[in-house]
Protein backbone atom coordinates (compact mmCIF):
# COMPACT_ATOMS: atom_id res chain seq x y z
CA UNK A 1 0.00 0.00 0.00
CA UNK A 2 2.61 2.28 1.24
CA UNK A 3 4.54 1.60 -2.15
CA UNK A 4 1.81 2.40 -4.33
CA UNK A 5 1.06 5.88 -2.47
CA UNK A 6 4.63 6.35 -2.93
CA UNK A 7 4.62 5.81 -6.82
CA UNK A 8 1.17 7.57 -7.09
CA UNK A 9 3.75 10.63 -5.36
CA UNK A 10 6.09 10.29 -8.18
CA UNK A 11 3.65 11.06 -10.95
CA UNK A 12 1.34 13.53 -9.09
CA UNK A 13 2.96 16.23 -7.31
CA UNK A 14 2.99 20.20 -7.30
CA UNK A 15 3.24 20.51 -10.90
CA UNK A 16 0.07 18.71 -11.99
CA UNK A 17 -1.91 20.84 -9.44
CA UNK A 18 -0.77 24.28 -10.68
CA UNK A 19 -1.33 22.90 -14.10
CA UNK A 20 -5.22 21.85 -12.53
CA UNK A 21 -5.81 25.06 -10.65
CA UNK A 22 -4.90 27.04 -14.25
CA UNK A 23 -6.82 24.99 -16.39
CA UNK A 24 -9.82 24.91 -14.13
CA UNK A 25 -9.53 28.86 -13.87
CA UNK A 26 -9.53 29.22 -17.62
CA UNK A 27 -12.35 27.15 -18.22
CA UNK A 28 -14.16 29.07 -15.19
CA UNK A 29 -13.60 32.13 -16.86
CA UNK A 30 -14.52 31.22 -20.48
CA UNK A 31 -17.61 29.90 -19.03
CA UNK A 32 -18.15 32.76 -16.82
CA UNK A 33 -17.75 35.35 -20.12
CA UNK A 34 -19.39 32.72 -22.61
CA UNK A 35 -15.94 32.14 -24.85
CA UNK A 36 -16.17 28.74 -26.10
CA UNK A 37 -14.71 27.56 -29.34
CA UNK A 38 -14.62 23.69 -30.94
CA UNK A 39 -10.22 23.59 -30.92
CA UNK A 40 -9.18 20.52 -32.94
CA UNK A 41 -8.00 17.77 -29.73
CA UNK A 42 -5.44 16.40 -32.59
CA UNK A 43 -3.39 19.47 -31.53
CA UNK A 44 -2.71 18.26 -28.08
CA UNK A 45 -1.72 14.87 -29.80
CA UNK A 46 0.83 16.16 -31.37
CA UNK A 47 1.83 19.20 -29.58
CA UNK A 48 2.90 17.12 -25.94
CA UNK A 49 1.25 13.37 -26.40
CA UNK A 50 3.82 12.62 -29.43
CA UNK A 51 6.97 14.19 -27.99
CA UNK A 52 6.44 13.17 -24.46
CA UNK A 53 5.88 9.57 -25.68
CA UNK A 54 8.92 9.99 -27.62
CA UNK A 55 11.12 11.46 -24.82
CA UNK A 56 9.69 8.38 -22.53
CA UNK A 57 10.81 5.73 -24.81
CA UNK A 58 14.46 7.44 -25.29
CA UNK A 59 14.30 7.82 -21.82
CA UNK A 60 14.09 3.92 -21.17
CA UNK A 61 15.90 2.68 -23.64
CA UNK A 62 19.19 4.90 -22.03
CA UNK A 63 18.28 3.03 -18.99
CA UNK A 64 18.41 -0.60 -20.26
CA UNK A 65 21.47 -0.08 -21.83
CA UNK A 66 22.98 1.24 -18.85
CA UNK A 67 21.59 -1.71 -16.88
CA UNK A 68 23.02 -3.84 -19.65
CA UNK A 69 26.57 -2.64 -19.02
CA UNK A 70 26.22 -2.45 -14.74
CA UNK A 71 25.66 -6.04 -15.34
CA UNK A 72 28.72 -6.26 -17.63
CA UNK A 73 30.73 -4.80 -14.89
CA UNK A 74 29.41 -7.46 -12.52
CA UNK A 75 30.05 -10.25 -14.73
CA UNK A 76 33.38 -9.79 -15.76
CA UNK A 77 34.29 -9.07 -12.09
CA UNK A 78 33.02 -11.67 -11.27
CA UNK A 79 35.30 -13.58 -13.89
CA UNK A 80 38.16 -12.06 -12.56
CA UNK A 81 37.70 -13.51 -8.87
CA UNK A 82 37.11 -16.87 -10.80
CA UNK A 83 40.53 -16.51 -12.19
CA UNK A 84 42.39 -15.95 -9.08
CA UNK A 85 39.88 -18.86 -7.32
CA UNK A 86 40.28 -21.35 -10.31
CA UNK A 87 43.13 -20.46 -12.22
CA UNK A 88 46.09 -19.54 -10.06
CA UNK A 89 48.25 -23.21 -9.23
CA UNK A 90 47.70 -22.18 -5.41
CA UNK A 91 45.04 -19.58 -4.83
CA UNK A 92 44.81 -18.41 -1.05
CA UNK A 93 42.40 -16.71 0.91
CA UNK A 94 44.49 -13.64 1.06
CA UNK A 95 44.34 -13.54 -2.96
CA UNK A 96 40.57 -13.85 -2.84
CA UNK A 97 40.12 -11.08 -0.38
CA UNK A 98 42.29 -8.77 -2.36
CA UNK A 99 40.58 -9.09 -5.56
CA UNK A 100 37.28 -8.48 -3.68
CA UNK A 101 38.70 -5.41 -2.42
CA UNK A 102 39.75 -3.78 -5.63
CA UNK A 103 36.32 -5.02 -7.06
CA UNK A 104 34.60 -3.13 -3.97
CA UNK A 105 36.44 -0.02 -4.54
CA UNK A 106 35.78 -0.05 -8.33
CA UNK A 107 31.79 -0.64 -7.86
CA UNK A 108 31.87 1.84 -4.83
CA UNK A 109 33.33 4.20 -7.08
CA UNK A 110 31.06 4.13 -9.87
CA UNK A 111 28.19 4.23 -7.40
CA UNK A 112 29.56 7.34 -5.96
CA UNK A 113 30.28 8.93 -9.35
CA UNK A 114 26.46 7.87 -10.79
CA UNK A 115 24.11 8.90 -7.96
CA UNK A 116 26.08 12.07 -6.75
CA UNK A 117 25.55 15.64 -9.03
CA UNK A 118 27.44 15.81 -12.84
CA UNK A 119 29.44 18.73 -11.46
CA UNK A 120 31.24 16.04 -9.03
CA UNK A 121 31.73 13.34 -12.15
CA UNK A 122 35.82 14.61 -13.09
CA UNK A 123 36.09 14.53 -9.37
CA UNK A 124 34.29 11.21 -8.82
CA UNK A 125 35.94 9.06 -11.92
CA UNK A 126 39.08 9.59 -10.65
CA UNK A 127 38.61 7.53 -8.39
CA UNK A 128 37.76 4.48 -11.41
CA UNK A 129 40.20 5.10 -12.70
CA UNK A 130 42.47 4.14 -9.78
CA UNK A 131 40.65 1.32 -9.48
CA UNK A 132 41.20 0.05 -13.29
CA UNK A 133 44.83 0.56 -12.60
CA UNK A 134 44.77 -1.43 -9.42
CA UNK A 135 42.98 -4.51 -11.43
CA UNK A 136 45.74 -4.13 -14.18
CA UNK A 137 48.64 -4.28 -11.30
CA UNK A 138 47.02 -6.89 -10.19
CA UNK A 139 46.81 -9.34 -13.00
CA UNK A 140 50.06 -8.83 -13.50
CA UNK A 141 50.76 -9.49 -9.58
CA UNK A 142 48.89 -13.26 -10.68
CA UNK A 143 51.64 -13.86 -13.49
CA UNK A 144 54.04 -13.31 -10.75
CA UNK A 145 52.09 -16.40 -8.66
CA UNK A 146 51.70 -19.02 -11.45
CA UNK A 147 49.06 -17.37 -14.03
CA UNK A 148 49.63 -19.06 -17.14
CA UNK A 149 50.16 -16.31 -19.77
CA UNK A 150 47.22 -17.26 -22.14
CA UNK A 151 45.28 -16.69 -18.62
CA UNK A 152 46.10 -13.59 -17.79
CA UNK A 153 45.44 -12.09 -21.72
CA UNK A 154 41.74 -13.26 -20.45
CA UNK A 155 41.80 -11.23 -17.42
CA UNK A 156 43.22 -8.55 -18.98
CA UNK A 157 40.40 -8.64 -21.58
CA UNK A 158 37.94 -9.16 -18.97
CA UNK A 159 39.38 -5.66 -17.47
CA UNK A 160 39.33 -3.84 -20.85
CA UNK A 161 35.58 -4.65 -21.34
CA UNK A 162 34.96 -3.44 -17.73
CA UNK A 163 36.62 -0.77 -18.99
CA UNK A 164 34.74 -0.22 -21.77
CA UNK A 165 31.12 -0.90 -20.09
CA UNK A 166 31.88 1.67 -17.56
CA UNK A 167 32.59 4.40 -20.66
CA UNK A 168 29.41 3.70 -22.06
CA UNK A 169 27.57 4.44 -18.54
CA UNK A 170 29.17 7.32 -17.99
CA UNK A 171 28.42 8.84 -21.56
CA UNK A 172 24.79 7.66 -20.40
CA UNK A 173 24.95 9.78 -17.32
CA UNK A 174 26.63 12.90 -18.93
CA UNK A 175 24.49 12.67 -21.89
CA UNK A 176 20.44 13.37 -21.70
CA UNK A 177 17.79 12.35 -24.01
CA UNK A 178 16.84 16.43 -26.25
CA UNK A 179 17.02 19.22 -23.77
CA UNK A 180 15.69 21.30 -26.64
CA UNK A 181 12.17 18.74 -26.69
CA UNK A 182 11.59 18.40 -23.25
CA UNK A 183 11.91 22.52 -22.92
CA UNK A 184 9.26 22.54 -25.28
CA UNK A 185 7.20 19.80 -24.18
CA UNK A 186 7.04 21.27 -20.41
CA UNK A 187 5.97 25.07 -22.01
CA UNK A 188 3.37 23.21 -23.98
CA UNK A 189 1.80 21.27 -21.03
CA UNK A 190 1.35 24.19 -18.53
CA UNK A 191 0.12 26.80 -22.25
CA UNK A 192 -2.26 24.05 -23.98
CA UNK A 193 -4.86 23.45 -20.91
CA UNK A 194 -4.81 27.25 -20.16
CA UNK A 195 -5.54 28.11 -24.09
CA UNK A 196 -7.96 25.10 -24.36
CA UNK A 197 -10.15 26.81 -21.70
CA UNK A 198 -12.41 27.82 -24.64
CA UNK A 199 -12.99 24.13 -25.33
CA UNK A 200 -13.55 23.09 -22.29
CA UNK A 201 -16.50 25.43 -22.03
CA UNK A 202 -18.00 24.43 -25.14
CA UNK A 203 -18.03 20.57 -24.20
CA UNK A 204 -19.13 21.17 -20.65
CA UNK A 205 -22.28 22.04 -22.07
CA UNK A 206 -23.26 18.59 -22.86
CA UNK A 207 -22.45 17.64 -19.61
CA UNK A 208 -24.09 18.02 -16.70
CA UNK A 209 -22.77 21.08 -14.02
CA UNK A 210 -20.97 18.66 -11.88
CA UNK A 211 -18.83 17.50 -14.76
CA UNK A 212 -17.80 20.68 -16.24
CA UNK A 213 -14.49 20.53 -14.83
CA UNK A 214 -13.81 16.93 -15.03
CA UNK A 215 -12.16 17.30 -18.59
CA UNK A 216 -9.46 20.20 -17.86
CA UNK A 217 -9.02 18.20 -14.80
CA UNK A 218 -8.29 14.89 -16.24
CA UNK A 219 -6.21 16.59 -19.13
CA UNK A 220 -3.99 18.50 -16.64
CA UNK A 221 -3.55 15.30 -14.80
CA UNK A 222 -2.63 12.88 -17.63
CA UNK A 223 -0.26 15.33 -19.55
CA UNK A 224 2.09 16.00 -16.19
CA UNK A 225 1.84 12.94 -15.25
CA UNK A 226 3.83 11.74 -18.29
CA UNK A 227 6.10 14.88 -17.95
CA UNK A 228 6.51 13.61 -14.19
CA UNK A 229 7.52 9.76 -15.71
CA UNK A 230 9.59 11.01 -18.18
CA UNK A 231 11.43 13.03 -15.81
CA UNK A 232 12.04 10.24 -13.70
CA UNK A 233 13.48 7.90 -16.56
CA UNK A 234 15.59 10.65 -17.58
CA UNK A 235 18.46 10.02 -14.99
CA UNK A 236 18.23 6.36 -13.79
CA UNK A 237 21.22 7.09 -11.11
CA UNK A 238 19.43 9.34 -9.30
CA UNK A 239 17.90 6.77 -7.12
CA UNK A 240 14.53 8.86 -6.66
CA UNK A 241 12.48 7.14 -9.10
CA UNK A 242 11.29 3.62 -8.86
CA UNK A 243 12.82 2.30 -12.20
CA UNK A 244 16.18 3.51 -11.52
CA UNK A 245 19.86 1.80 -11.50
CA UNK A 246 20.67 0.20 -8.34
CA UNK A 247 24.04 -0.18 -7.42
CA UNK A 248 23.84 -3.48 -5.15
CA UNK A 249 27.73 -3.91 -4.26
CA UNK A 250 27.54 -5.08 -1.32
CA UNK A 251 24.96 -8.11 -1.75
CA UNK A 252 27.53 -8.30 -5.03
CA UNK A 253 30.44 -8.82 -2.99
CA UNK A 254 28.77 -11.19 -0.79
CA UNK A 255 27.93 -13.32 -3.76
CA UNK A 256 31.64 -13.59 -4.95
CA UNK A 257 32.69 -17.27 -2.58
Amino acid sequence: MLKSVKRIGLIINYKTFIVLVLSVLSTYLCNYYNITADFPLTLISTAIIFPIVFSIGGAYKRREVALDQYGNIKAYGRALFFAVKHWLPETSDEIQEEVKKHLIHLLGSCRSSFTEPLDNLPQNEIGIYESFDELSMFIKKLRGLGLPSGEASRANQFLSKMMVSFEKIKHIYQYRTPRTLRTYSQIFIIVLPIIYGPYFAEAAKEYSVYLTYAMPILFSVILVSLDNIQMHLENPFDQVGEDDVEFNVEKFIANLK
